[in-house]
């Protein structure tokens, strides 16, 4: 049996049409694979259907509702303690201004650059794709689950605001669940893989060493199945995933998905929320 890739984002037919350079369809955009990928509409796509689309468009958006409620307690992993541990092993603050990047994946890209982006002392934070090739990171290429790539985020952060253990702690505890494996909330397949991609021996080190403080813990009642591998390239997304949550509010799947995990580096971790 081969491995399905299920999708349930929120494009808009504008931006399908003007992104990938095809008509819109008259309901959904139907994907590749037939195997239960639905790519479904954001409200205000929803909005620009042509008339006579009615029941089409109430139909498929109640069961994206459906889909994504049930979904989304997945999202992040019910744990065992009430705080969230910092990392035992980390760099020290540094004394002077200055950059390092992070690269993760933690599933649909959107919501990791929404939450690092309200992230104090991180200087960017860019959707794209790790892991595969230069000439398969696309989109379309991605999601169909074979190139070896995953959603990934580039996170430029200032090492004298904020350490990479601790931009990891955020990513274990509100940016994903780090116990699904090839998947994470209403969105399946390799591509949504949780991955922390390492671009020197510290970053190894420290990386390593908190997931097996997380896991000695038990602050997960599951296997953490992050991968940490070595980063060999990344490939910056598309323009249309740049920034997506701040221009898709409306989106039934960012509200339900992505949303609460802003809310919850708000709630958890007040010191390193920033609003944008």
């Amino acid at each position: 049996m081969p491995k399905v890739s299920h999708r349930f984002h929120g494009e808009s037919p504008g931006s399908i049409k003007e992104e990938r350079g095809r008509e819109s369809p008259k309901c959904f955009p139907a994907s590749k694979k037939s195997e239960c990928r639905l790519d479904a509409q954001t409200a205000s796509g929803v909005r620009e259907m042509k008339p006579g689309h009615g029941f089409c468009i109430a139909t498929i958006a109640f069961a994206e509702v459906l889909t994504c409620l049930s979904a989304a307690p997945g999202a992040i992993a019910a744990r065992t303690n009430a705080s969230f541990p910092k990392p035992a092993v980390d760099e020290p603050i540094a004394t002077a201004r200055s950059q390092e990047v992070a690269v993760l994946s933690g599933g649909c890209f959107w919501g990791v650059q929404a939450v690092y982006q309200h992230t104090r002392g991180v200087i960017s934070a860019t959707s794209g794709y790790s892991g595969g090739e230069a000439e398969t990171a696309h989109y379309e290429m991605v999601g169909g689950g074979s190139t070896g790539h995953a959603e990934s985020v580039k996170v430029v952060f200032d090492p004298s605001q904020i350490t990479y253990g601790q931009v990891l702690m955020i990513f274990f505890s509100v940016v994903h669940n780090p116990t699904e494996l090839d998947k994470q909330g209403p969105d399946w397949g390799p591509q949504y893989r949780s991955a922390v991609f390492f671009s020197s021996d510290e970053q190894k080190r420290i990386a390593q060493a908190y997931i097996a403080q997380l896991g000695a813990a038990k602050v997960y009642p599951q296997k953490i199945v992050t991968q940490v591998v070595e980063l060999k390239a990344f490939y910056p997304a598309e323009g249309y995933h740049q920034d997506y949550l701040k221009h898709h509010l409306d989106s039934p799947y960012i509200r339900i998905n992505d949303l609460p995990k802003i809310a919850g580096l708000k709630k958890q971790f007040p010191q390193l929320y920033r609003e944008y």
